[in-house]
């Protein structure tokens, strides 16, 4: 969006207002056109351009070009490492038809393809929309099939479909190892699930008994696909495959090999759990060379992520650090993983002043403010949302507010949560990103820091009647809704109970992800409604360390929420720590470990684990 960030947000709606005219608003607008192939009269064209000629590779056109993957920095967590063991080539059953030698014309105006018990349902239902009648029994009246197939370079009608290795929301391990996955289905007993069957539904299993043979006895555990979450829950440790289109908020998805289909890096080419299947004649005919039968279940284009994060003030020693190391320094680290996300989310607190004083780390007040070239931190960081909730904002009353609001908008910076009153603070942010349609609503809980009136800038105070009418509407219109707090803070992980009611009560009005920007002390989390709720992330940048020992204020929350397709995935937990009273750095997996299984005990997660 910025310096080299693609130009990625569009925003339906932003009422903003300035201090002479209370009404200013941006829009942005974004039309995704996509190119659709439609076949109304599908029968009539088969018919008109069907050959005599047999149904060979070679005679097939050149696919149309895949999509195009950005890749990007690898994300922070620790990989395994990797023992080196022989794994038994796996190679595909499915042998392709041969060609014959005298092609006998086939009338395709009443083509029945048979599917193969490792075909998805909705490739099923997909060649269905497209005219064809499918049959899963009858193979023999059948003229065309699809079925599992490594498919040659340059063959169409081909369909890649994207399965996840998932496992357990609350479960510790990241990453998996091909070979170890292989291993398991092999027999070979490697790597940490040993032992533990996969979990999968039949058409599944159909699919990579077809690339990889037959698994060995026990190495799956075959479950209908809509008990699959509930059965690897309740028997964890647990691990499983699924169609991309499966996931879900309650189940974590693993890498493989560093690679994982919910991530902006991922790469299909080298990814093991990519499955192709392809329309094939069964006896003497020809696939038409002008249509496409091909669909894939995960198109980047349709992913959105988001990065929420916790308290961001850049004064005391944090400013300090920033003048002695440069205003860049506290994002070094986190810097390249901030800016892959489509929108990037910074709670910052304090505002930024022309007249603010030398920043000194022993001042005994909490009065806060931040240079104003301290926004090129943000802008390197790749923000794009700045939540204005926070307690901080009217630290230097109304002049250092309207800099801070001007410092936004020369920088295009849209904001929430506060303004430059209240009915611009108040105000739903609304935004489109590829195709996913995103609303974020914010307040704060304390009225004595609710700065914001009719006339007056500020962040604006908790209206539950306003923010839940507002949250029904925008989720009866499909947008996916973030609502957030300023709470109050605690030093314990656990929320309180007010605390959870007040979370509780925008999840049961429709909000997608509730998430506490207020905490020092990184809180727990829970699944609520169809919600996942964070009542508490942490600090991003601010000073509290303690000299004389790790303390939770030092631990840090990064939630990386995933959307397609109008749809909510889940959420990735990226764990941090804070160094130099400043500079956030990712966790190591031994460091990340302890940290999570503590988090997820307190949030009701006590659940045994696999270890490597």
């Amino acid at each position: 969006m910025r310096g080299m960030r693609s130009p990625r947000i569009f925003v339906f709606e932003q009422f903003q207002t300035n201090i002479l005219a209370h009404k200013m608003s941006f829009l942005y607008v974004h039309k995704l056109t996509r190119r659709r192939h439609k076949f109304t009269r599908f029968w009539l064209l088969v018919i008109s351009i069907l050959s005599l000629v047999g149904c060979q590779p070679s005679l097939w056109g050149a696919p149309p070009p895949p999509p195009t993957i950005a890749v990007s920095t690898a994300i922070p967590f620790i990989a395994s490492a990797t023992a080196t063991i022989q794994i038994p080539t796996l190679a595909p059953t499915i042998t392709p038809m041969p060609p014959t030698a005298a092609p006998t014309p086939v009338v395709l105006d009443a083509a029945q393809v048979w599917a193969s018990p490792a075909v998805p349902k909705i490739l099923h239902e997909k060649f269905q929309s497209w005219g064809f009648q499918v049959l899963t029994t009858d193979q023999s009246s059948a003229n065309l099939y699809i079925d599992v197939v490594q498919a040659p370079v340059g063959a169409t009608h081909v369909s890649n479909w994207t399965y996840a290795l998932v496992a357990p929301f609350p479960t510790l391990i990241d990453n998996v190892a091909s070979q170890e996955l292989l291993s398991v289905w092999s027999g070979t007993d490697f790597g940490p699930f040993v032992g533990i069957p996969l979990l999968m539904d039949q058409t599944t299993l159909e699919a990579f008994t077809r690339l990889w043979g037959p698994p060995v006895e026990g190495a799956v555990q075959v479950v209908p696909s809509d008990q699959l979450l509930d059965t690897a829950w309740n028997q964890m440790p647990s691990w499983a495959i699924i169609p991309f289109e499966n996931i879900e908020p309650k189940w974590k998805v693993l890498m493989i090999d560093g690679q994982s289909p919910i991530q902006k890096k991922f790469d299909p080419a080298i990814y093991p759990l990519t499955v192709s299947y392809r329309l094939m004649c069964m006896d003497s005919c020809q696939v038409p060379s002008g249509m496409d039968f091909s669909f894939q279940n995960r198109d980047p284009q349709r992913m959105t992520t988001l990065i929420m994060t916790g308290v961001t003030a850049m004064s005391r020693a944090t400013a300090q650090r920033m003048e002695q190391k440069g205003v860049l320094y506290p994002g070094e680290v986190i810097r390249d993983f901030m800016r892959e996300a489509d929108i990037t989310h910074i709670n910052n607190e304090v505002p930024f002043f022309s007249e603010c004083p030398a920043p000194d780390p022993n001042q005994p007040e909490e009065v806060f403010c931040s240079e104003p070239d301290y926004i090129d931190l943000m802008t390197d960081m790749g923000t794009d949302v700045v939540e204005l909730s926070g307690d901080h904002f009217a630290d230097y009353k109304a002049v250092a507010m309207y800099e801070t609001l001007d410092i936004y908008r020369k920088n295009n910076l849209l904001y929430y949560g506060g303004g430059y009153n209240v009915e611009d603070g108040r105000k739903p942010l609304l935004m489109e990103v590829n195709g996913n349609k995103i609303m974020f609503i914010a307040c704060n809980y304390k009225t004595i820091y609710a700065s914001a009136t009719d006339t007056v800038p500020g962040a604006v105070p908790c209206d539950f009647p306003y923010m839940t009418e507002q949250i029904a509407y925008y989720h009866s219109q499909g947008y996916l809704i973030i609502s957030s707090f300023q709470y109050h803070e605690f030093a314990e992980p656990e929320a309180r109970p007010q605390q959870m009611i007040d979370f509780r009560r925008m999840a049961d009005a429709g909000a997608t992800i509730v998430s506490g920007s207020q905490a020092h002390v990184p809180q727990v989390m829970e699944f609520y409604n169809d919600a996942f709720i964070h009542y508490g992330l942490g600090n991003l940048f601010f000073d509290q360390m303690d000299p004389r020992g790790p303390k939770l204020t030092e631990k840090e929350f990064f939630d990386r929420h995933v959307f397609y397709d109008g749809r909510y995935l889940g959420v990735e937990l990226i764990t941090a720590r804070l160094t130099d009273y400043s500079r956030p750095v990712f966790m190591t997996e031994a460091e990340r470990n302890g940290f999570l299984a503590m988090y997820f005990a307190k949030s009701g997660w006590d659940f045994p684990q696999v270890k490597r």
